[in-house]
């Protein structure tokens, strides 16, 4: 095996997901410290560049999440250090980001994803927010599914079933950002398939997820334990092998590397549909990626000290 000196675990930050970075972040440290690797969790704050000046890591593990820790934004930063990272790299990152322009990239790579419109808070407040939405639905039909174009953990998204319900939808998505990615929702299974990369990419198991309340939220993520989940899902090899072709197809349609985790819905006809891409996937007792790399029937630990000798070490 590689011998490995510190590794630094970024996590925290200032964003809407703070606490959920620093429970992945903990989680990491756990299993790489069970891999037999030194850790040392450290926070994107002030004091971050003179920590990491003072005393280089071999590696860095971002575990941020939100605008700063997807957005390309650090990992830029530790470039200019010249510390070696795991994870896309910035461009990607910013590709990514924004859940517009990465439907439009994997669209232009023959993925099939939700009819949207993409919407700032400018042109409801500009034009009449009343005469919009009428607009959107008359192009989209219901129901709708309304996000921030930019964000994760389903931080101001919300299913719009009934057109009187879209005007509080739009508030509360502006709450979290100033763009409104509206989107047909498309009813179906819920998938999350997660990719690593060895030699070559490789897709983990598939996710199923059922929550109770009929919305994978942000409470049906980091709650009480009423979602459901099912790793590996409970669909045919022949759609297993499906979603897993188009959760690679996305990350080589961005640029992504190392790992990613792609979200996805499967409509009662079989068709698939990408949904979005994140590049920091969570690392909580409840996410997604590490389900699927326990459903693969490999170690956390492992395959993060793997991915960190595979790129940081020469």
């Amino acid at each position: 095996m590689v011998e490995l000196g510190h590794v630094v675990v970024l996590s925290g930050g200032l964003s809407f997901e703070r606490e959920v970075s620093l429970r992945s972040g903990r989680r990491v440290a756990e299993a790489l410290r069970g891999a037999g690797v030194e850790v040392v969790m450290r926070d994107a704050d002030a004091g971050l560049l003179d920590l990491l000046a003072a005393d280089p890591p071999d590696a860095v593990l971002p575990v941020l999440h939100g605008a700063a820790g997807e957005d390309g934004a650090i990992r830029h930063v530790l470039e200019l250090m010249e510390i070696p990272y795991v994870g896309a790299r910035p461009d990607a990152c910013r590709v990514a980001w924004d859940k517009p322009t990465a439907k439009a990239v994997v669209r232009r790579a023959g993925l099939r994803t939700p009819e949207a419109v993409v919407l700032p808070k400018e042109v409801f407040h500009d034009l009449g927010a009343s005469s919009v939405l009428r607009l959107v639905v008359r192009r989209l039909g219901l129901p709708l599914f309304v996000k921030p174009s930019k964000g994760g953990s389903a931080l101001g998204a919300a299913v719009v079933r009934d057109e009187a319900e879209l005007s509080a939808a739009m508030v509360g998505c502006f709450a979290y950002g100033d763009t409104a990615l509206i989107e047909q929702y498309v009813e179906g299974t819920e998938l999350s398939v997660s990719v690593i990369e060895g030699p070559e990419p490789e897709a983990l198991p598939a996710v199923e997820i059922e929550p109770a309340r009929g919305m994978y939220d942000y409470a049906a993520r980091y709650g009480d334990g009423d979602t459901a989940f099912y790793a590996p899902a409970r669909i045919g090899d022949h759609t297993a092998q499906a979603v897993a072709e188009v959760a690679l197809a996305a990350h080589r349609a961005l640029g992504l590397r190392d790992l990613s985790r792609t979200d996805l819905i499967v409509d009662e006809t079989g068709e698939i549909f990408f949904l979005e891409v994140n590049v920091a996937p969570g690392m909580t007792e409840t996410s997604l990626l590490p389900m699927a790399v326990q459903a693969a029937g490999l170690d956390l630990g492992v395959v993060l000290r793997e991915l960190i000798v595979r790129r940081c070490l020469p």
